[in-house]
């Protein structure tokens, strides 16, 4: 009889891999979500919800600190979410000493807080009080997100002296934003106003933004599908449950806020046209003349290449750096990624201790 062999090659099944996949999916779907350990630190400032946290460089190389500005849409811990995957952490490993604001969770009583306050009553003070804390001449100033926005309009409001600037995944023209064409010519035309809802909430329920963030990404199943077939990759799950945590961990938002983010940037889109005003000054991006690097990736899921690239054209610096880097928007700052991004233009703009 004539002996036929297939010509299809079956994986074996490993056993003791697919159990330890299952086990880990099953654990991730019914444990508490993980606590978060961050990098040593001391809260040195607060107001309101809002802390200024203090992460000492084990070996300080410059005397210039960084001041780290994270979205008031989004927890600031994904800054310093892991040991390994830690912008902080990276950050003072490299001789940084850091300075995070952490903005909190406004309450009721905060609904009234506006872009102006996070800006002048917030942001400008927290930088001052990190200068007469660690005894600097200057600091760098780095803006992730929104967070990159308002210290796009800090720099170019105040004179503090900020050294050099960093502008990560920022929106500055939000005439390209991600959110569908029809919202934004319905909020162009008033046909589409979020002011009564932000009136009837008076502060933003998490929940709200939280759908937002998920729908601006179309609900993307990547994730759950990378866990699927990785979760036998311990490291891989302890990472992704991070993830996890994170984006499933929502902020409330001030109603006053909104409103105006709502009206001025995606309405009439006034940052980029220079008619954004904060305590009654109007926002001139041409005064910004420090040292600037702005930072966009490839997978931007949330801000888009178009959004941040005007800043380039509208500041005065005669240094300023422009760099595109292989990551998405949250996966730059969870793999700590974006501390390795800066360093090598931030080190030459630092003062180095001898």
């Amino acid at each position: 009889m004539m002996e036929v062999k297939s010509l299809v090659n079956i994986p074996v099944l490993n056993l003791e891999s697919e159990k330890k996949r299952w086990n880990n999916i099953y654990k991730v779907l019914s444990e508490p979500k993980p606590d978060i350990e961050s990098t040593p630190r001391k809260a040195v400032w607060k107001k309101g919800k809002a802390v200024l946290w203090y992460h000492a460089a084990p070996e300080k190389k410059y005397s210039t600190p960084l001041f780290l500005v994270y979205s008031l849409l989004n927890k600031a811990y994904i800054l310093d979410i892991s040991e390994e995957g830690s912008v902080v952490g990276n950050l003072t490993k490299q001789g940084y000493d850091v300075y995070l604001l952490d903005w909190g969770l406004p309450g009721l009583e905060d609904k009234d807080l506006t872009l102006d306050n996070y800006l002048t009553d917030y942001l400008e003070i927290a930088v001052k009080r990190a200068i007469r804390h660690s005894g600097a001449k200057e600091i760098s100033l780095v803006g992730y997100c929104i967070g990159g926005m308002l210290s796009a309009m800090l720099t170019s409001l105040t004179d503090l002296p900020i050294k050099n600037l960093i502008l990560a995944a920022v929106p500055i023209d939000y005439s390209n934003a991600i959110i569908p064409n029809k919202w934004v010519k319905a909020l162009q035309n008033g046909t589409l106003n979020f002011d009564r809802f932000a009136d009837a909430y008076e502060v933003i329920p998490s929940e709200f933004l939280y759908s937002i963030f998920m729908a601006l990404q179309g609900f993307n199943v990547g994730p759950t599908v990378n866990l699927v077939t990785r979760a036998h990759d311990q490291k891989y799950v302890d990472k992704w449950r991070n993830m996890d945590k994170w984006m499933k961990d929502a902020v409330t938002f001030s109603g006053a806020a909104f409103k105006q983010m709502m009206n001025d940037l995606y309405k009439d889109n006034k940052l980029v046209k220079g008619e954004m005003k904060i305590g009654g000054q109007k926002v001139d991006l041409s005064n910004i003349k420090c040292s600037t690097l702005v930072i966009t990736s490839t997978r931007d899921e949330l801000v888009l290449e178009s959004q941040s690239l005007p800043i380039m054209d509208l500041i005065s610096s005669e240094d300023k750096t422009y760099q595109h880097v292989e990551a998405g928007h949250v996966s730059l700052c969870l793999t700590g990624q974006f501390a390795f991004a800066i360093d090598p233009w931030l080190s030459t703009r630092s003062t180095r201790l001898i």
